[in-house]
């Protein structure tokens, strides 16, 4: 009996430190890196990772492929008009600190381009579309060098259009033998944006929701060493108190103008103005409040993730064509929105996103909102043998680098395509459409 209770606490303590360490690396990143922090606006870093070599003999012929519109301006036009009235009004009734001055002063010099470029993809999003495009190609030749056709879908947005277009452009550069057929349509969307009211094929599917929302008290703003951890709220009164001497009679609640402050700072790498905000905020400041919003961020990409059911239908639709020979692409593309690649990584349990804890303070281990970010990508990598004989492999990478799956497998990066079309075919199954 003491033998097994001892067996017991080992087990446990060994699942213990398991977790410790799942939560240092994801804070170590941060530190790394403050500007994972942005969660879904943090930029495509331009990296190439070291990949896992293929089976001996396996080798890549087809690739199928979601990624999310790359960096643009901010989406809504409310954010840059209210800002500017903000900043006027307090400007002119000498409420503004002297860093909310300077602020305010490179504000107004941009607020024309600002307020043109809404929602807009910037040269930075054309550029990371290009660098994703030609990192595919570089690592799986085979599956470009000789050309070949290729389907590019897109939201019916202009920014994903755009990125779709730099995508491809860049592919053809690459071996000018390849042909690409892009569209932005309504008879695409369930492949792409199937939750678009435009959508002829739309379903309503049940919303799911996380179990964490249940235990919101147990989450720790201290736990983990960080004593320096912010709260969104006081992130906000710090940034405020940085810009204005006084807010009184300034137009909105104080609430709404420090998220706006936020919203515009976590943007502007996006879009080249980083130093527009100095003295006001920083990225470790953002980076220490980060573990509370990706709470926020993990209910936002898991209420939604079966309306993204038709995704994957498509995937594994086309990449069954593909298979039996009757498509002959050597690639399916689709340029949407984080909207749906988000809830997309938790309805495939990508990385372990689909895990659900019911502690808000293990949620960080299996999602993580920069994996969100912009021009976020998913890319599925069939391989085959040189046997007729031999299995058909798939390997899952999530912005370019190997991502786990919950199919089972015993060679991973590699799963064999029968076990993923098995297992993915069974979920979709299990979820009725209202």
């Amino acid at each position: 009996m003491n033998m097994k209770r001892n067996l017991t606490i080992v087990m446990l303590l060994l699942l213990a430190l398991t977790v410790c360490a799942q939560g240092s690396g994801v804070l170590d990143q941060l530190k790394s890196d403050p500007r994972k922090s942005y969660g879904t606006d943090y930029p495509y870093p331009f990296v190439n990772h070291v990949l896992t070599k293929a089976p001996k003999g396996y080798k890549p012929f087809y690739i199928s492929h979601y990624g999310r519109h790359g960096s643009r301006y901010y989406w809504n036009a409310m954010l840059y008009q209210e800002l500017a009235n903000l900043l006027t009004k307090a400007h002119e009734r000498r409420q503004l600190t002297s860093a909310g001055e300077r602020f305010f002063e490179k504000f107004m010099a941009a607020k024309e381009e600002l307020q043109t470029g809404v929602s807009e993809l910037s040269d930075l999003g054309w550029q990371q579309h290009q660098y994703i495009a030609r990192t595919m190609y570089n690592n799986f030749p085979e599956v470009f060098k000789k050309g070949g056709n290729v389907l590019a879908i897109s939201s019916l947005t202009g920014r994903c259009v755009l990125s779709m277009s730099s995508f491809c452009q860049e592919l053809v550069q690459c071996n000018p033998a390849i042909e690409i057929r892009e569209q932005s349509s309504r008879f695409t969307l369930d492949g792409v944006v199937p939750s678009d009211r435009q959508n002829p094929k739309k379903r309503q599917f049940p919303k799911a929701t996380p179990r964490w929302e249940q235990n919101k008290d147990k989450f720790s703003a201290g736990q983990n060493g960080q004593a320096d951890r912010l709260t969104d709220e006081s992130l906000r009164d710090l940034i405020i108190k940085r810009t204005f001497s006084s807010t009184d009679s300034l137009p909105g609640n104080l609430h709404h103008i420090g998220s706006n402050l936020i919203n515009l700072y976590t943007s502007l790498p996006s879009i080249g103005h980083e130093g527009m905000m100095d003295g006001l905020v920083t990225d470790e400041e953002i980076a220490a409040q980060w573990e509370q919003s990706n709470l926020g961020s993990y209910s936002w990409v898991f209420g939604p993730q079966y309306e993204m059911i038709p995704i994957l239908e498509d995937i594994l639709k086309k990449a069954s064509a593909v298979l039996d020979g009757t498509s002959d692409h050597i690639a399916d593309l689709r340029f949407g929105h984080d909207t749906c690649l988000g809830p997309l990584t938790v309805l495939m349990g990508i990385n372990g996103a689909d895990k659900d804890p019911e502690d808000p303070n293990e949620v960080k281990n299996c999602y993580q909102s920069w994996e969100t970010g912009k021009a976020s990508n998913l890319q599925l990598v069939f391989y085959r043998g040189k046997k007729a004989s031999d299995d058909i492999l798939i390997k899952c990478l999530l912005n370019g680098e190997e991502a786990k799956l919950p199919v089972p497998t015993n060679c991973y990066p590699y799963y064999r395509w029968m076990d993923f079309k098995q297992y993915y075919t069974s979920q979709i199954a299990l979820i009725i459409p209202n």
